[in-house]
């Protein structure tokens, strides 16, 4: 066995995910809002201070490159400075791309040279991943770099079949990968493929081979991921050289213009056909174009969410589309104060103005209670849901007590914005008595996690209290619910369940409080007789390795923060045998013989003779 295959088998292979990786890194560093200047200003600074950290700098006074090869890599901090490279030089071309008019032609260049340092940085991560790292990471690391080559490739408008073939090669690792590991992994893996499909069609339809519909194209349009970016750039860029260059026009550009007029003539009939405003039985004309496209993509995405398919959305994806609702309604009422502010003195335009403000805001508001309720219903899963796995967060009582004052926030909020009116239609005053009721259901539910979390805390008097004033206010706002001719069905069945716990919560708080009670003097001889002046026997509590014995747990509840007690630390003092001390006690007991004539005598004389001996 020569050296070469001793050291191969000594140095250790490395293992990272690479994906996970990847989308940490731009999800946490500004690519969830599309902020590619950002992104690339982190991974320049995580650069350095891993070439700091590595020790690997490029000299001081001069600058002296130092190349990473086969040999260099001992530690997984090298590979992931090559990644980096190959991120920072991608996010560098993107951020030229996103420009508000489109690069021009001395930028494009500059863009290609950025993607071409990304393929050649992905190139030699793969490369350098092949031969230092497990073969999951190596597969990942190949998947990167053919995504890097198809990705150039298809920014340079040519070899459209080699570009298909790097997409092809990085979605079958990815299914691939998606197949094994844990839940998260396989949901990056999925979501990677998806945002690969679009690319893998439109070079299909490059080749010849498919045709993009426009139903097709409007869903990809509302996909969301740094993947495709490049995507939607590229049909706009190709949109408007459709425009300015027709003489040249040739057939997949026939298609695009029809896509894109297909979608303009859509949304052009749509919000022309929106002339005026609905709400609570008055109508609010809306004049503004750009008024009528934000309020009719809000009503569009209220479609989504009170529609047949709504129930089939999961919470993230009901989540994301509030997301976009609030931001077309923000559109529309920035518009609409953009007019008030140029109305001048036009007393009957700035009423209508401030009559749709009103109801948009208004609309507004309920949309947010409807978001906030979505975010209790999803606390409250997690509420009574054992923890699994270590990285699942547990939802505590005082979450929901703050998502419910949020709550009663959004309810005061949008009472105030309704009562502000002088003169109101009885459809106003019945919307205030339904904010009123809501507001009082959120504060019974309120009441009652406050009470779980007094309860948790061990304070069972304050606990009590709390868990029948809920029932009250919870049989208050059902005899309201159930008054009215329209009932609420889900509602008034929350309530009678929230009125049920209630009352069981109380009593067990209250016999709890009862027999902690009758046992506080039992537990109170026990500790005292337990006191005694030894160290050792002042601390009462027992330990993991004290009680082997006893199948007992030492970590605790999940929802408290104590520490689990399995050994002291620091250990306690010990006591161990010394040396033996040797007592010299014959001493006192001996009588000593008297020495004075054998001493030295002092002579006693003058001077003189002293002088003279």
């Amino acid at each position: 066995m020569d050296a070469m295959e001793i050291d191969e088998q000594i140095l250790p292979r490395f293992s990272t995910n690479v994906l996970q990786l990847m989308k940490s890194s731009q999800a946490q560093h500004g690519l969830r809002h599309g902020d590619y200047a950002r992104y690339r200003r982190y991974c320049s600074a995580r650069l350095r201070r891993l070439y700091k950290s590595l020790k690997f700098t490029h000299g001081r006074g001069k600058y002296t490159r130092r190349a990473i090869v086969e040999s260099t890599v001992t530690d997984v901090r090298f590979l992931h400075v090559v990644f980096y490279m190959a991120e920072r030089a991608w996010s560098h071309a993107m951020e030229k791309r996103q420009l508000p008019d489109g690069p021009n032609a001395r930028q494009r260049i500059y863009l290609i040279g950025r993607l071409r340092k990304a393929v050649k940085w992905a190139s030699l991560f793969s490369s350098l991943c092949s031969n230092k790292t497990d073969s999951r990471t190596s597969l990942e690391a190949e998947a990167y770099a053919s995504y890097m080559k198809g990705t150039l490739l298809f920014e340079q408008d040519q070899n459209w079949e080699t570009a298909l073939a790097c997409f092809k090669n990085a979605r079958a690792v990815y299914e691939e990968l998606g197949k094994y590991g844990d839940l998260e992994n396989q949901v990056l893996c999925r979501e990677r493929v998806e945002e690969l499909e679009p690319s893998i069609r439109y070079c299909l339809h490059k080749i010849g081979k498919s045709n993009l519909q426009t139903s097709e194209l409007l869903q990809i349009n509302e996909m969301e991921g740094p993947a495709l970016d490049l995507f939607r750039a590229k049909i706009e860029e190709l949109t408007v050289s459709i425009l300015i260059c027709v003489a040249n026009i040739h057939e997949y550009q026939i298609t695009c213009i029809r896509l894109w007029a297909a979608m303009e003539e859509a949304r052009a009939q749509q919000a022309a056909s929106l002339t005026e405003f609905n709400w609570l039985g008055y109508r609010f004309p809306v004049s503004n174009p750009k008024s009528r496209v934000s309020i009719l993509k809000a009503q569009e995405h209220e479609k989504e969410l009170q529609g047949p398919t709504a129930e089939s959305l999961s919470a993230e994806k009901k989540l994301a589309i509030f997301d976009k609702l609030f931001t077309a309604y923000h559109d529309a009422r920035n518009t609409i104060r953009s007019d008030l502010v140029s109305a001048g003195n036009a007393e009957s335009v700035k009423d209508d103005l401030n009559g749709l403000d009103k109801a948009v805001g208004a609309v507004l508001g309920q949309r947010t209670i409807e978001r906030n309720q979505l975010l209790v219903k999803i606390a409250k899963s997690k509420l009574n849901r054992k923890r699994d796995d270590k990285s699942e967060k547990v939802t505590r009582p005082e979450e929901l007590v703050r998502l419910y004052d949020l709550l009663l926030q959004n309810a005061a909020d949008l009472f105030d914005l309704i009562s502000s009116g002088r003169d109101r239609k009885p459809e106003e005053i019945a919307f205030e008595e339904e904010c009123q009721r809501k507001s009082l259901a959120f504060r019974a539910e309120r009441c009652f996690y406050l009470a779980k979390s007094y309860s948790l805390a061990g304070k069972r008097i304050e606990a009590y209290a709390l868990y029948c004033r809920a029932r009250s206010l919870a049989e208050d706002a059902l005899a309201k619910f159930e008054s009215i001719s329209n009932k609420d069905e889900g509602t008034i069945e929350e309530l009678k369940t929230l009125s049920k716990e209630c009352r069981a919560n109380s009593c067990v708080e209250h016999a709890t409080g009862i027999m902690e009670e009758e046992k506080a003097p039992e537990n109170l001889s026990k500790k005292i007789s337990n006191i005694s002046l030894n160290d050792t026997a002042t601390k009462a509590e027992k330990y993991l390795l004290d009680k082997l014995d006893v199948y007992e747990s030492a970590v605790g509840d999940s929802n408290t923060k104590a520490a689990p007690k399995i050994e002291r630390f620091p250990p306690a003092f010990q006591s161990i045998p010394r040396n033996p001390i040797v007592l010299d006690l014959a001493h006192s007991c001996i009588t000593f013989p008297v020495l004075e004539n054998r001493m030295k005598k002092e002579r006693k004389g003058g001077f003189i003779s002293r002088l003279w001996g």
